[in-house]
């Protein structure tokens, strides 16, 4: 039988998981290429031999997805399957057109095909959009059941943009953990914030490895959290599944991939920053939720911010730097340091756009909504430096740091910083701790010892 080529569509992470899952073992199938987008610098590299098993010898090559159309019909491709995540529905049906019209059939891969099942009871955490607040909700998770004295390991979406045999499975149990793995902004982004309260983080690039070795974790495991990037659906098969939905983006939810999936197989939607949004906007999304998913327990939660010194805002003027994805593909147009300023009485919040250097000046143009604020850009070491010259160059009194991490302890900043931290607090019943003291009950969860026979 002869064998479909194949391309995956994707931005380094689901593209990846879904040809581990569902192509690395299928006679029926010949990935010929990956096609990369989103990340910077990720194209021209291969996926090692190492990870993709007995049928690809040699790997297999990563082009830029511009090139799509010129591959199909060099590598004779008959289906092209879109693997990346937090897209509008233009856009995949504008790569579904240009698939089309190059030859190929255009596809993707549903949760039945990619998800794996884990023996402990899983909680998944997604989001429909980049920045409505996953991975507070995550802390907030995982914090309420180690309270309750469980042992909670944490699964990330991958971010693998380094050596891919090495991130192959990633453990973080620590600070030094992020300097171990050469970790990206993005990724201390996600991982500091864990490690800094206690639990462990598990990330990379084979997500059947990475399970096994979580649920076998020597500071032992009764739950995994599945802390969902992007707005994409579990890798695992959840036993009880968060959504986060954002009202600064009202519609959103509706109009996103795979976000709408999230939303329409969530238990549990959460309506985030309610302290912040308009009623009008609160009310659309909850609208949408019940048209959709209307046996979803729906929470509605503030998004709490702190500020270290607050003396440095007020009457001043301060360069506001948000998280990087967020603003970008996240669409955003403020973030905690936006409202940090807004709300300690700034005098000015300077437009950083005339001080950028090199590759921020690039990501300025790729995404022109993005206004007075800096995101905190750093994939890799050219973009970490222009993001500190940046920062450096601007005519600021201040820097609010919106970012989940300290940025000061990566790079060096000449002016005073000051950082904004943000936590979920559910403002309706019944509220997360209910919902995980049914889960508790239903899973046979006791103290720091899973009861089930799993």
């Amino acid at each position: 039988m002869t064998k479909k080529n194949i391309i995956i569509i994707g931005a380094a992470g689901r593209d990846f998981h879904n040809f581990n899952t569902y192509y690395r073992g299928n006679e029926n199938y010949n990935v010929v290429a990956f096609t990369a987008t989103q990340i910077p610098d990720i194209d021209g590299r291969q996926y090692p031999a190492e990870l993709a098993g007995e049928l690809y010898p040699a790997g297999i090559p990563i082009y830029s997805q511009e090139q799509l159309p010129q591959l199909i019909k060099a590598l004779q491709v008959e289906e092209c399957v879109f693997s990346y995540s937090d897209v509008h529905y233009e856009t995949v049906m504008g790569v579904g057109a240009i698939v089309n019209a190059a030859g190929a059939d255009f596809s993707l891969l549903g949760p039945t095909k990619t998800q794996l099942k884990s023996n402990k009871p899983v909680i998944s955490v997604t989001a429909v959009r980049t920045g409505a607040g996953k991975s507070q909700t995550s802390r907030k998770v995982i914090e309420t059941l180690m309270n309750k004295g469980l042992n909670v390991i944490a699964i990330r979406h991958p971010m693998p943009y380094g050596d891919l045999n090495a991130q192959r499975v990633q453990r973080f149990a620590s600070v030094d953990d992020l300097q171990k793995h050469h970790c990206t902004i993005e990724e201390m982004e996600e991982y500091e914030p864990h490690v800094a309260r206690g639990n462990v983080i598990y990330a990379g690039v084979d997500y059947a490895d990475i399970l096994a070795a979580a649920e076998k974790d020597p500071n032992g495991c009764d739950v995994i959290l599945w802390d969902g990037g992007n707005n994409d659906f579990s890798f695992y098969e959840p036993d009880l599944s968060i959504t986060v939905l954002d009202p600064h983006r009202p519609g959103h939810e509706l109009k996103y991939y795979p976000g709408e999936i999230a939303l329409r197989t969530a238990d549990v939607a959460i309506i985030n920053k309610v302290d912040s949004a308009t009623q009008d906007a609160i009310a659309t999304v909850e609208h949408n939720v019940q048209a959709v998913n209307p046996t979803a327990t729906i929470i509605k939660a503030d998004s709490t911010i702190t500020v270290e010194n607050p003396d440095l805002i007020k009457g001043k003027k301060v360069l506001v730097v948000e998280d990087g994805p967020t603003l970008t593909h996240g669409e955003m147009l403020i973030g905690a340091g936006s409202v940090a300023a807004e709300r300690y009485g700034a005098a000015e919040i300077v437009d950083p756009h005339p001080f950028a250097v090199g590759k921020i000046v690039e990501t300025f143009e790729k995404y022109p909504h993005v206004k007075n604020i800096l995101p905190a850009m750093g994939y890799g070491d050219e973009q970490l430096k222009d993001l500190e010259t940046t920062i450096n160059n601007t005519d600021c009194d201040a820097v609010i740091i919106g970012t989940p991490i300290d940025l000061s302890r990566i790079i060096s900043i000449n002016k005073p910083c000051t950082r904004v931290h943000y936590d979920l607090e559910e403002v309706t019943t019944p509220d997360l701790d209910a919902v995980l003291e049914d889960f508790i009950v239903a899973h046979k969860l006791s103290g720091n010892k899973a009861l089930t026979n799993n």
